[in-house]
């Protein structure tokens, strides 16, 4: 089993090649989830993920033969950046298998740092076989995202700069795909300080561990916005250490994920991919079980699609009532719509889209229906508008948002 001491002996390994990244306190976020909230900005690492640290480790270990055959390795991302720069830092050949629903900004990414990219299969279990056919037909290396003792090590250290920083933290939250994360920072913690919490976090949609830890059987998705933890099997390693050093686990839905995102992009100013945002979205989802505790969590990438990225910022000012949509009946004769733009503009809301109808409709002949897109202050201005729009006379509802959305 994994000791303190090879923790302690990767965080030697690392110096002067991975950033110190910050552990600090936000006010905003603990007035709005009731716990004491200090954030580790692993987003802020050059790949922009806590990837490269285990990344770094393994890699420096291997021996002159191993380095000159060079590694192979899967991942939807993260992982493949951290092993692509290191191996280019170290003059080591790397390939890359990814699943062919990775973001395009990390596979870009990870052919920049000189790595052969190979797309194959849909999963990270169809891309862990591939990659192991070519460590066997090409002699490489294979580097496991996270079941081989030197990367949990290395992921590891995240813990030894938090509990440095911050000694007195209650509970750490961390988010699980297959476990390295947890696994290393849970050993290194629980050494350190004996009585902390550990909860790790998973997508309702690849709740593997979960499933393997407490033997459920909640169904696995097709995809998720946290695609850096959607893993379908996870590591034998990490689940015996999880299951000796982890409090709990527990599970947050897609829409906690993005609102988490939106959350740490207006008021840390700080981006995260759908894996770094789980932390957070379980103490928005759990808020009585964190209520008042020194809360450690990772904000373990920042590797995030810009068309994702966009929609889901899109989707958040929809939960907060910054966005609204409004169905608007009237009569139609000249100058309608001119009254309906006038009365939102009055109310001080903006108008992103207008869609005039006529003929998709059930309303007579006679009458339009307007449906306007519109930017408001909060849920309170969106009434006052309706009310200005029925004031004027103007038939006006909200039009209901998909489900996912409230």
């Amino acid at each position: 089993m994994l000791q303190l001491t090879d923790i302690q002996a990767a965080a030697e390994r690392l110096q002067g090649h991975l950033l110190h990244t910050p552990c600090v306190a936000s006010r905003t976020l603990s007035d709005i989830t009731g716990a004491q909230v200090y954030l580790k900005f692993e987003n802020l690492q050059f790949t922009a993920s806590f990837k490269e640290r285990g990344a770094c480790n393994k890699l420096a270990l291997l021996s002159a033969p191993e380095r000159a055959r060079g590694v192979v390795a899967m991942s939807a991302g993260n992982h493949a950046q951290g092993v692509a720069y290191h191996a280019q830092r170290l003059a080591v050949r790397a390939v890359i298998v990814m699943p062919v629903f990775t973001p395009g900004v990390k596979i870009e990414r990870t052919r920049g740092f000189g790595a052969e990219v190979v797309l194959y299969g849909n999963t990270l279990d169809e891309a862990r076989n591939h990659a192991l056919q070519l460590a066997s037909q090409q002699g490489l290396v294979f580097v496991h995202p996270y079941d081989d003792p030197d990367i949990v090590a290395g992921q590891g250290t995240v813990a030894l700069e938090m509990l440095a920083d911050v000694p007195d933290l209650d509970t750490l939250v961390i988010a699980v795909g297959g476990g390295g994360l947890i696994a290393g920072m849970a050993t290194a913690a629980r050494a350190m300080q004996p009585g902390i919490e550990i909860i790790g976090v998973q997508s309702v949609r690849f709740p593997a561990m979960f499933n393997a830890i407490k033997g459920t059987q909640h169904p696995l998705g097709s995809s998720s916005i946290a695609e850096g933890i959607a893993v379908g099997t996870p590591g034998k390693l990490p689940q015996d250490i999880i299951r000796q050093q982890v409090n709990d686990l527990v599970l947050v839905d897609e829409g906690d994920i993005e609102q988490a995102i939106v959350l740490l992009l207006e008021v840390e100013k700080t981006l995260v991919e759908g894996a770094g945002a789980t932390g957070l979205a379980a103490l928005l989802k759990y808020p009585e079980r964190f209520q008042g505790k020194r809360v450690g969590l990772v904000l373990c990438g920042g590797n995030i699609d810009p068309l994702l990225l966009a929609a889901i910022i899109e989707r958040g000012m929809v939960r907060a009532g910054r966005l609204a949509r409004l169905r608007v009946s009237a009569r139609d004769v000249p100058g309608t719509l001119a009254v309906i733009t006038a009365t939102v503009a009055q109310a001080g809301a903006n108008i992103n889209e207008v869609h005039h109808q006529r003929a998709f409709t059930t309303l007579a002949a006679q009458n339009v229906e307007v449906e306007l897109v519109i930017q408001t202050r909060g849920p309170q201005h969106i009434n006052e508008v309706v009310a200005a729009l029925q004031g004027a006379g103007l038939t006006t509802h909200m039009a209901t948002a998909d489900k996912f959305l409230t």
